[in-house]
């Protein structure tokens, strides 16, 4: 067994622990912007794709992603079940069972990514059923392609932490599910506002947090690459926030604190792919362009009539387009390989090129794949909620709850799932003047 170095260990478990708290990250931010009535539907997509693609990954998936190769396209099943990883150590000195670990986190979050789009109309097990399938036919050979010595990784694409795997892969599986489901009760007339704005707010905190796990992490070491990706992922976050609100203050007037959130991701979005390869001041460029595009992405929905309920193509698909097509201007040679600097440092064309292909390869294939898999599971039992669960709560419709319960006499959501009757409150006697407005309440 090669000899391991703990301090690269170290940090890779960490770094998949940050990477696991970004889906329950993700479903406090997507939970925040849907309606009080579909909050725990929202928040349930995520917590089910992390019970269902864990085990879909020790099972089969891995093997898939990283085990062998067959033609460029897919791992072969040497590796199912974990098997024959017990004991072994890889060449940057973790073990093969804690690498595993790591890319199962991203599995997970992958595939919740796409539960956005259907906000406040998809039903839970047709849900799974979709993320299973998806995660099966899409995720797992596309991470081989990228990371598991696939094609895309052989032609020389860069991808360091998930551009084209993850963010775009969701993103086209999120417009695909939006066509395919089609538009809630009353869009795009009625506005869908966010009820929980601080709790978007905390969620954006905790996937800014684990996504240091997600891109430095990808090192694979405690090294330079690291520290790298480290502050590249700070600092383009934090000029797509400012890029983002721009764009809404000279637009709308207002700076919002949703806009500064979904700014927030957009910018570690873009930066996941390039955040090994381009130095700060051009971690700083990707940011800003990332978030004042996002910003402006989120208006094609209402010119082309999808409904993309969180904007998850706006800023997955978009932001992932936009890093991954940016490391071929913004590249360096030191840190991204010889012969990959970007146009803007006096390379030539070809990286581009490459970055190109990537993109519209995976955006093509996750696309055509989720409609063809959500269309089946529509046509078949049926995917979409019906317009009265949607209209009256698809949280009480799909799991008998509901996030809130502000009756005076209690005993909603679980207690009247359980048939437990609330107790009769006594009418108070005395005085019938209304309560200040200025109390607080």
């Amino acid at each position: 067994m090669p000899e391991l170095d703990s301090g690269a260990t170290a940090w890779i478990l960490t770094s998949a622990a940050l990477v696991l708290l970004m889906t329950p990250g993700l479903a406090l931010f997507y939970g925040g912007m849907t309606r009080s009535k579909s909050v725990l539907n929202m928040m349930m997509m995520s917590f089910g794709a992390i019970g269902l693609v864990s085990l879909l990954w020790v099972f089969y998936g891995y093997s898939i992603a990283f085990s062998g190769d067959l033609g460029g396209i897919t791992g072969d099943l040497s590796a199912a079940g974990l098997r024959g990883m017990l004991e072994s150590g890889t060449e940057g000195g973790i073990p093969d069972l804690l690498f595993a670990g790591f890319q199962l986190m991203f599995a997970v979050i992958t595939v919740a990514l796409i539960s956005g789009a259907i906000a406040d109309r998809a039903k839970f097990g047709p849900w799974l059923l979709f993320a299973g399938l998806w995660a099966t036919l899409v995720y797992f050979p596309v991470a081989h392609w990228v990371w598991g010595g696939g094609w895309i990784g052989e032609l020389g694409v860069l991808d360091f932490a998930g551009g084209t795997a993850v963010h775009i892969n969701a993103g086209a599986a999120a417009l695909a599910l939006a066509l395919v489901l089609g538009r809630r009760v009353g869009w795009p007339k009625d506005k869908f506002k966010p009820h929980n704005l601080p709790m978007v707010l905390l969620g954006a905190g905790l996937l800014w947090f684990g996504w240091f796990g997600f891109n430095a992490g990808s090192a694979g070491a405690a090294d330079g690459a690291a520290a790298v990706s480290l502050i590249n992922t700070q600092v383009a976050t934090a000029a797509a926030v400012l890029g983002w609100i721009v764009v809404e203050w000279l637009r709308d007037g207002k700076p919002t604190t949703l806009g500064a959130a979904s700014g927030a991701i957009a910018g570690l979005v873009g930066i996941t792919p390039a955040c090994a390869f381009l130095e700060p001041l051009g971690a700083i460029a990707l940011g800003l362009i990332a978030g004042a595009v996002c910003a402006l992405a989120v208006g094609l929905k209402y010119r082309f009539k999808y409904d993309d309920s969180l904007d998850v193509v706006a800023v997955h698909m978009v932001g992932g387009i936009i890093g991954s097509l940016l490391i071929g201007f913004l590249a360096i040679e030191v840190l991204a390989g010889e012969g990959n600097d970007g146009l803007l440092y006096g390379g030539g064309i070809a990286l581009l090129g490459k970055q190109v292909v990537g993109v519209v390869a995976v955006l093509i294939y996750s696309f055509v794949v989720a409609y063809v898999i959500g269309f089946a599971i529509e046509k078949t039992i049926g995917f979409r909620a019906s317009a009265d669960a949607e209209v009256e709560g698809i949280d009480n419709a799909e799991h008998a709850e509901s996030a809130y319960e502000f009756s005076s006499t209690g005993g909603g959501g679980a207690f009247a799932a359980a048939g437990i009757a609330p107790s009769a409150t006594p009418t108070k006697t005395g005085s019938t003047e209304p309560v200040s407005e200025k109390v607080a309440g």
